[in-house]
């Protein structure tokens, strides 16, 4: 039995478009749009077609729009594999615990800095009311502090 082709990057965006199609955002923004910014920001960060994949799948697992089965069986590099479980919080987890497999899996400092900037934008920060806007904007600074990321 020959092992499937692995899935091209266009073929991971439409996946993770239609996994989390009728998902929106905080704000009340199509979900797909956060998936789009995070892999270009890796893009542009310097990340290459695995990094940009893991992107688009950063939060398929956390959000339930693909299980853990789904993601062992995919025709996906290990390494894709890896920095989206390693992006992907446990519940109950905690957050040191959470940064700590991040900056251990190779690859996924990078597509979780793309995440935060685009989730930390102020543009996107700014539909949101106060205390929602307060209570994310520490959670983010904090977690790009375990990071080590020092701009946003």
């Amino acid at each position: 039995m020959t092992a499937a082709r692995p899935l091209t990057l266009p073929e991971i965006e439409t996946l993770a478009r239609t996994a989390h199609e009728g998902q929106t955002d905080k704000a009340g923004r199509p979900y797909a749009e956060h998936l789009a910014a995070v892999a270009e920001g890796v893009r542009l960060r310097g990340g290459g077609p695995e990094q940009q994949a893991a992107a688009w799948l950063h939060d398929a697992i956390e959000d339930e729009a693909l299980s853990l089965t789904w993601l062992d069986s995919a025709a996906l590099p290990q390494s894709v594999k890896d920095m989206v479980l390693a992006v992907t919080k446990i519940p109950g987890e905690p957050v040191e615990q959470y940064t700590a497999r991040i900056l251990a899996t190779p690859g996924a400092l990078l597509v979780k800095e793309a995440d935060l900037a685009h989730n930390a934008d102020p543009a996107r920060l700014a539909v949101l009311d106060a205390p929602t806007r307060d209570r994310l904007s520490a959670k983010y600074a904090y977690v790009r502090t375990l990071l080590g990321l020092t701009t946003p």
